[in-house]
């Protein structure tokens, strides 16, 4: 399959978990593709990974931390210098913070999640978007969470930037659509990332699987998704296939964020 070809994608967030996986996906599918992560070793070697078993697909590493809006515009001017636009734009990179009660929350933890959650995706769009209108339209996908469609105990902060990513998402759809550019969220629930490994093993320090398994036993399909999944989904927004799905949040979780008060 090779329908992303000349195609080019920046994925933030992209040295593991989705914007890995997501990686993967369009690398099979023949794009090029900027990998952005404030990460350098692990972004090297996840380039390294996806050029020896997609050596089809053009690469490009740029090393950044989205809550710099300097650094956000030198990943999207370095992409437009090297392949000259910008056709779809995954604005992937987020932290969970910590679990913590609303009142007891570590303000600066707050903030840094804020930064990096938020402003992060709002430098993203602000320096993406203008590409996009000048060579004649775009796909973006904006990572919101579960955590944007509900509330989740002890995730203040993260439940709050992933409310605000799904209110920004619908309106860059609104204000962008004339110019051809579609605009969605993914809203992901556990899917089996280091981050979410990482949120087990704060809920159960002496045995995260069992959180794990605790978590799974909830879902209506007695599981955790996987990244491929989020991967395949994103590169159906991102694509040609995809032409009138714009402002959407769109829940990729097993269908638990349907349940209210049921086992």
């Amino acid at each position: 399959m090779s329908h992303f070809k000349n195609k080019t994608i920046i994925i933030t967030g992209a040295a593991m978990g989705l914007g890995l996986a997501t990686a993967e996906v369009l690398a099979q599918k023949g794009a090029n593709i900027v990998l952005v992560d404030y990460n350098e070793e692990a972004l090297n070697k996840a380039r390294e990974e996806l050029a020896t078993r997609y050596p089809d697909a053009r690469y490009v590493t740029v090393v950044a931390d989205v809550s710099d809006e300097e650094a956000v515009k030198n990943y999207v001017n370095k992409t437009v210098e090297t392949f000259g636009t910008i056709d779809g734009f995954y604005n992937n990179a987020g932290i969970e913070g910590r679990q913590a009660p609303m009142v007891d929350y570590d303000i600066d933890v707050f903030k840094k999640v804020v930064d990096i959650n938020l402003m992060g995706v709002y430098y993203g769009l602000r320096y993406v978007i203008p590409v996009m209108q000048k060579n004649g339209g775009g796909k973006i996908v904006n990572a919101a969470s579960v955590g944007g469609i509900r509330g989740v105990l002890n995730q203040t902060a993260y439940v709050a930037t992933k409310h605000a990513v799904a209110g920004i998402t619908k309106n860059a759809a609104l204000e962008y659509g004339k110019d051809r550019i579609l605009t969605n969220a993914i809203a992901p629930g556990a899917i089996l990332t280091p981050m979410v490994a990482e949120a087990f093993k704060q809920v159960n320090p002496d045995d995260p699987k069992a959180a794990e398994a605790e978590y799974a036993s909830h879902n209506p399909t007695r599981r955790l998704g996987l990244p491929q999944e989020v991967g395949n989904l994103v590169a159906y927004l991102l694509s040609d296939e995809n032409g009138y799905v714009s402002g959407q949040i769109i829940a990729i979780d097993g269908g638990e964020s349907n349940m209210y008060g049921n086992p």
